[in-house]
Parts: C-alpha cells; sequence; structure tokens
C-alpha cells in the first residue's frame, strides 16, 4: 500500500466528492480513490472536517447527510440558483406532507395506522409517490389479520433533506408550523389565480429542499 501525505489526501478527497453524482460515505472513499493508500479513518475524518470549514464561507457547502458527504448549495441561494433551471419544482399537497410526517415520526407505521390518525383515508398515490421517489419503502408485516405493510423513511428521504438521521427531525411544533405556512402559500395561491390576467406571475422555481402545496 502507498503513502499519501496530508495536502494529497485532502486534494484527492475534495475531487472525489466533487465529481461524484451522489454522498460518499468514509468506507467508499476508501474502498474506491483510496483504495491505493493507507489511510485510517482518523486522518480520513480530518480532513473530511477540514474541508467542511473551508467552505462554511462560500456559497457551495460540503454537508454530511445519511449517505456520507457531498457539496451542496446554500439553502439561501435557492431562489436564484433555480433560475438555471426551466421546470417547476415539484408540489406536496398538505395530504402527502402529513402521510410522510407520519412515517416519519412514528415508523414503522402501517397504513392503517396513518389513515387513523389523520381521520382520512391515504390516497394510493401519495403512497406510491413517496415510494417512487425512494422516500418511504415497506420494513416488514404487522402481525394482525391481513399482514398490512409497514413503512418507514429511507436513507434517500434523510439526504433530500440534509438529515443524517432520524434525530436531527424538526419537533412537532416545527412541523405544525410549517403546515400553517403552507395553508398561506395556498391561501395566496388561490387568489393569485382569481386576479386579472394583468396581475404579476408567481415566479417560479426549481425543486429545493422547501416544500410547496398544491393548490
Amino acid at each position: 500500500m502507498k503513502k499519501i501525505n496530508k495536502t494529497q489526501l485532502k486534494q484527492l478527497v475534495e475531487a472525489a466528492l466533487f465529481v461524484a453524482d451522489k454522498p460518499l460515505s468514509m468506507q467508499q472513499l476508501k474502498a474506491t480513490v483510496l483504495s491505493d493508500f493507507t489511510v485510517s479513518d482518523r486522518a480520513l475524518r480530518g480532513v473530511l472536517n477540514e474541508l467542511v470549514l473551508d467552505y462554511q464561507p462560500r456559497g457551495i457547502q460540503l454537508t454530511e447527510v445519511a449517505s456520507g458527504y457531498r457539496f451542496q448549495s446554500l439553502d439561501s441561494l435557492s431562489p436564484w440558483l433555480s433560475n438555471l433551471w426551466q421546470e417547476t419544482a415539484p408540489r406536496y399537497s398538505r395530504a402527502m406532507l402529513e402521510t410522510l410526517a407520519l412515517i416519519a415520526y412514528r415508523q414503522p407505521i402501517t397504513r392503517g395506522e396513518i389513515e387513523q390518525v389523520r381521520g382520512v383515508a391515504v390516497s394510493s398515490n401519495i403512497i406510491k409517490t413517496l415510494t417512487e421517489r425512494e422516500w418511504i419503502r415497506v420494513v416488514g408485516h404487522k402481525e394482525v389479520p391481513g399482514r398490512p405493510a409497514l413503512y418507514a423513511t429511507t436513507k434517500a428521504f434523510l439526504d433530500y433533506f440534509s438529515l443524517t438521521s432520524l434525530g436531527e427531525l424538526p419537533s412537532a411544533d416545527a412541523f405544525d408550523t410549517m403546515l400553517e405556512d403552507i395553508d398561506q402559500t395556498d391561501s395566496t395561491t388561490e387568489s393569485q389565480a382569481a386576479a386579472p390576467a394583468s396581475a404579476p406571475a408567481a415566479s417560479k422555481h426549481n425543486e429545493t429542499k422547501s416544500v410547496t402545496t398544491n393548490d
């Protein structure tokens, strides 16, 4: 195994994370770009921490998520960066957000249990959408008549919302506040839709970690 000095190690790790199309964990770094070198976990963790600090004052930051490390832009820059893309951001209904929240906070949970808490039926399209986005998955079946599927969130869910673990989820009060903001956005959108054609059009944003709701 070859030796690598700290400067070279930092450069290689930075470059690998920059060109990767998904987060890379320490284990993945050691098994790929660092496979020819003798690198301790302590040394690798050290250069990763240095890179995190190096990028803190910049528009691009190195962030640790559930699957590993990745470079991403500052959330505060999203409204302007979204102008680089023509497509509009995906719009998530309150029902979808409530369903996702119940799965995240009470997992594993069945569809029937979600419906019991919400007081309404859960649309098959909601479960399908969350599954296709790889935000939730079936982790087993409850041992009751019918053996309904048990749902839980995935690493992709944590990665999308820039979380390293479920312990970083916002409090229930914070989530309620977000839903209230969504309701206010809904009311504003409906008012704009009813306004004369000469009224200014609402700006469109590309996908970011912030969420909006269907009309």
